[in-house]
């Protein structure tokens, strides 16, 4: 039996110079395609204001979900597992209500329906239904990320994914980054993991040609 569990965050002021320039080129390097190979520069150090969450002491997703349901304007995700209703529910509220939301999962997520199976309940499937341009980052053996950039201040990160089993079952960690520049650094990584990606075989657009030709590659 699972104990009732403190909800709140532990917040953390994390202060740290920035040598000057460091933190610069960041916006420049957005959109550029990055290889592979490709060795960038470390990003940081930083000023931040950092809040944590662990399970199973607090619970994790209702913090998520919270976060998102104080978005703005926009929302960037990626994600490995990602079934947790919670959240799910909370990003297609954001959604309904105009922010612009996308996300970038992992090739598992976007799993065909099986003929006589019941419907997946999570992931890519759930998205399209919910109007969020997806994209399925199959180039790599696991797109393993856990991170949703929100409004270019704020980025949710850990060990943490989006899965009842990591709030219920497992030992792990969430934390909540707010500085503009970690969201820039963030968002340089999402945009090239977007760059080379399809487009999930469950957005209405997408032509089912375009699925096996990129599966094939």
């Amino acid at each position: 039996m699972r104990h009732a569990r403190n909800v709140g965050l532990v917040v953390l002021g994390l202060f740290i110079v920035v040598p000057a320039g460091r933190d610069a080129g960041a916006a420049d390097r957005r959109g550029a395609q990055s290889g592979q190979h490709q060795v960038l520069p470390p990003h940081g150090p930083v000023v931040a204001e950092v809040s944590v969450c662990f399970v199973p002491e607090q619970e994790c997703d209702t913090s998520v979900a919270g976060a998102i349901g104080r978005a703005e304007k926009s929302i960037r995700i990626q994600a490995y597992g990602f079934t947790s209703q919670t959240i799910l529910r909370a990003l297609a509220d954001a959604r309904a209500r105009g922010l612009d939301v996308q996300a970038v999962l992992d090739k598992s997520d976007d799993l065909p329906e099986r003929e006589g199976a019941r419907p997946r309940s999570g992931g890519a499937r759930f998205t399209a239904e919910a109007d969020i341009p997806t994209w399925i980052d199959s180039s790599v053996a696991i797109a393993h990320n856990k991170v949703i950039i929100i409004d270019g201040h704020l980025v949710i990160g850990g060990s943490y994914n989006y899965t009842a089993s990591a709030e219920h079952r497992n030992a792990e960690n969430v934390t909540f980054i707010d500085a503009p520049v970690v969201a820039d650094f963030y968002m340089v990584n999402w945009e090239a993991r977007k760059a080379a990606s399809r487009p999930s075989r469950y957005m209405p657009e997408n032509e089912p040609s375009t699925v096996a030709s990129a599966e094939r590659r």
